[in-house]
């Protein structure tokens, strides 16, 4: 695991093993962030692990996922998935959301936000190992594409300050409020959160570089592996990998969230 990390640390951007790398991790967040959520801590890992300090891993992650929800929000729409109304409604509150928590999170101490960061994701472990989503396919209503109340409004803007400040999980949060909030189902809040993702990543890129946290050529490539793999996360409905990859990104997690909380001990 050493020598893997020195590695990333000491490789050129350019070189032909570490694109490869940055594709092929791009490729698996990119899927699983698709067809479920959390998955983007692999990334916070691996961008720490070529020397990145967190919050500058933080903004470069937001091209690539800008990238591939722009993808997956496309494919979503061409199945009639995506209910645009009910998208925008959300995506809006969560968009504005957003521009507050990527302020925080681009101009905070590393040390806080790793700290922060830790107690986040094991509260994300809470609901990957609950498994939420299990209960939430019980619910079959639909929204009946009508304005959202105000404090439905608020709630997407406090998701959306989440969001801005780490993407790590809030899909996963856009997904499971859609459903018991909006009344919508699981199928159709997924398409929900696709679009909603693509109104708010944007403009937390665009704060993340305004205050030069962003590293625009790994940004690129690594955002070359989301498109491909949030692409083919959209395409396939793999009811025999659901499971596994739940417990993959929970020990993904586990092990992300330790290693914060035992570095800053």
């Amino acid at each position: 695991m050493s020598q893997l990390f020195d590695f990333l640390q000491n490789s050129d951007v350019f070189s032909l093993p570490l694109i490869s790398i940055l594709v092929v991790v791009g490729f698996v967040v990119g899927f699983i962030n698709t067809i479920s959520g959390g998955a983007t801590a692999i990334s916070y890992a691996l961008f720490m692990a070529m020397g990145m300090p967190i919050t500058m891993a933080n903004g470069t992650t937001r091209l690539g996922v800008t990238m591939q929800f722009a993808t997956t929000s496309i494919v979503f729409n061409r199945k009639g998935i995506l209910k645009k109304h009910d998208a925008i409604q959300v995506g809006i509150p969560v968009a504005l959301g957003a521009i507050g928590g990527a302020q925080v999170a681009s101009t905070i101490s590393p040390h806080i936000f790793e700290i922060i960061l830790a107690c986040f994701l094991f509260i994300m472990l809470l609901l990957l190992v609950f498994d939420a989503k299990r209960f939430l396919s019980q619910k079959d209503t639909h929204t009946d594409g009508g304005r959202i109340s105000v404090w439905k409004t608020l709630l997407f803007i406090a998701i959306g300050f989440y969001g801005g400040f780490t993407h790590v999980g809030v899909g996963l949060m856009i997904l499971f409020t859609s459903v018991l909030v909006l009344k919508t189902d699981l199928l159709h809040a997924n398409g929900i959160k696709q679009l909603a993702v693509v109104l708010y990543t944007p403009l937390a890129l665009i704060t993340f570089a305004i205050n030069g946290q962003v590293n625009w050529p790994v940004a690129i490539i690594y955002g070359i592996g989301n498109i491909l793999g949030g692409y083919i996360g959209s395409k396939k409905a793999i009811s025999w990998g659901t499971n596994f990859i739940r417990w993959f990104t929970i020990i993904i997690i586990s092990i992300f969230a330790s290693f914060l909380l035992i570095k800053n001990i």
